[in-house]
């Protein structure tokens, strides 16, 4: 298939003379063709309101009906083949068995969701039915259930081509709640992004759907990203990337006369606790476990574990002096574009600056510049310094960690009072340990969305308890995920029905349960239909 370089506004291929961009491959710092063309402020106006026509039918397609497009966007995206992983190859560096992966997991999600909306349980229906006896005021009849909110702004991520950008996470939950989707497509692998909106583009237009269901635009996310929230008829927006880039997003659509949600994964250190009982015991396997944490993906997941926290004394120099070895033996890697290596070895200096803070280990092999390479490397300081510098918890984005040393458990207490919102948060220990530590652990719960107990964080399960979000700046929304089936919520609000013939009724909420959904009948769960 032979790359256009051009937007894909509701199935119209769009050319503009705003600007233009090559990909640049990682594996060489060469460009790949084609030249790809930015879109024009008219190229959005274009989209969102090709995008707002399509809602006015997109959202009162049936359930069966969204289910059947999104298995059909996975059947387009398998049917690219090798084309879409060698392309994402070239504009990302990540080598070919990840991606294999990654676009099992991005059609494994969207055949979930459409799961998820066949099932039905997910609009959240509620039904108090009528009490017109109720003294001293008559109940009227209430029901309740959650609704699309409009056209969504997806922008894709560096680090996912695949499962978070143009048919990621955050497209396919939007597509099944029922919003129109425009996707801001990544400049680091903008092929990757036409191939695969093509896909999505050519699955609208088998299921019989309108055109601007789905749009994905090129350009400058400071110009074309802040201009698509901030138009009035853009209704959301889902975002992964920098905090810098996500707060400017979030401020300007909180800068709107009408505000709208931007859900925003933007910073995370994800600190990890290594309790006494569990250095003692298995300093060395945990300090395997933290190499391969760190340097997998190059360093590149937002989950990847930054600060790494120890009660000083023999257990944690033992453990030091393993970490060090497991680093000094990992090999540099390829980072997903050069500008993500230079903001790496940057932050590096940074942080090299800072008192108090000293190189412990870095990887014994050679990075080479022309190959965008980052070598894992571990810094080092202790709580008092970490608390007094809070520049410390700036990310630093690839195989890095800050290997903290405590006074004594209580400080490793102290020190997670101060930390900033997280994705995860991680404790190594031995049932003792655990047990023990529960002033620790609620401590973590204030600060972080997902706990995990004697494991790693990298690695998120796609499944219906996953939890993929925190407390800012993880987070601009802290009740809400991005993976999993409850990031479908993100797109939808709740309207009630009061006093509504059945025949005016959406089908989830009449008397009849068609669906056969699980709904919340005056207050017991159940799937009967109402009698009248």
């Amino acid at each position: 298939m032979t790359l256009h370089g051009k937007s894909l506004i509701a199935g119209l291929l769009v050319e503009s003379n705003t600007g233009s961009f090559h990909a640049i491959s990682p594996l060489d710092n060469q460009p790949l063709e084609p030249l790809f063309h930015e879109c024009s402020l008219d190229n959005v106006d274009l989209a969102l309101e090709l995008a707002d026509e399509a809602f006015a039918v997109y959202r009162k397609t049936s359930a069966e009906a969204r289910a059947q497009f999104l298995e059909k966007i996975a059947e387009e995206i398998i049917a690219l083949g090798d084309e879409l992983l060698q392309r994402a190859h070239l504009e990302t560096g990540l080598p070919l068995d990840r991606l294999t992966g990654e676009r099992g997991r991005t059609v494994g999600q969207l055949r979930l969701f459409a799961t998820v909306i066949r099932e039905g349980s997910w609009c959240d229906a509620r039904i108090d039915t009528a009490l017109p006896d109720r003294q001293p005021v008559p109940r009227p009849d209430l029901r309740r259930m959650v609704v699309p909110l409009g056209p969504v702004i997806v922008f894709g991520s560096s680090n996912f081509p695949l499962a978070f950008s143009v048919a990621g996470g955050d497209s396919a939950s939007a597509l099944a709640a029922g919003c129109p989707v425009i996707v801001k497509a990544h400049r680091a692998h903008p092929g990757t992004g036409e191939l695969v909106g093509g896909a999505i583009a050519r699955a609208a237009e088998s299921c019989g759907l309108p055109a601007g269901v789905f749009s994905l635009m090129h350009g400058s996310g400071a110009e074309i990203g802040v201009a698509l929230v901030k138009h009035p008829l853009a209704r959301a927006a889902g975002f992964t990337g920098s905090r810098t880039a996500g707060r400017n997003l979030f401020d300007a659509a909180n800068a709107r006369p009408e505000p709208i949600p931007v859900f925003a994964e933007m910073s995370s250190l994800n600190p990890l606790f290594i309790l006494p009982g569990a250095l003692k015991t298995r300093g060395q396997q945990i300090a395997e476990g933290l190499k391969g944490s760190i340097t997998m993906g190059v360093g590149q997941f937002c989950t990847k574990p930054g600060l790494i926290f120890g009660v000083g004394g023999a257990d944690l120099q033992a453990f030091t002096g393993y970490l060090e070895s497991a680093i000094e033996t990992s090999m540099p890697g390829t980072m997903l574009s050069p500008g993500i290596c230079r903001s790496f070895h940057d932050g590096l200096t940074t942080m090299g600056k800072i008192a108090g803070v000293i190189p412990l280990a870095n990887s014994d092999a050679t990075a080479n510049p022309s190959k965008t390479h980052g070598a894992p490397t571990i810094y080092a300081t202790d709580t008092a310094n970490f608390l007094e510098q809070h520049a410390l918890q700036e990310e630093v984005f690839g195989p890095y960690a800050l290997l903290v040393t405590a006074q004594d458990t209580a400080d490793l207490i102290r020190v997670a009072e101060k930390l900033e919102g997280q994705l995860t948060a991680t404790l190594h220990g031995t049932p003792e340990d655990i047990a023990a530590a529960g002033d620790l652990i609620a401590v973590l719960e204030r600060k972080a969305g997902r706990l995990v107990i004697n494991g790693f964080p990298t690695g998120v399960e796609v499944s219906p308890a996953m939890n993929h979000g925190g407390p800012y700046p993880a987070t601009t929304d802290a009740r809400y995920t991005s993976v999993g089936t409850a990031a479908i919520q993100r797109w939808a609000r709740p309207v009630c029905y009061q006093n509504f013939p059945q025949t005016a009724l959406p089908l989830e909420l009449r008397n009849e349960n068609p669906g056969n959904l699980m709904r919340q009948i005056n207050g017991n769960f159940s799937r009967d239909a109402i009698q009248d």
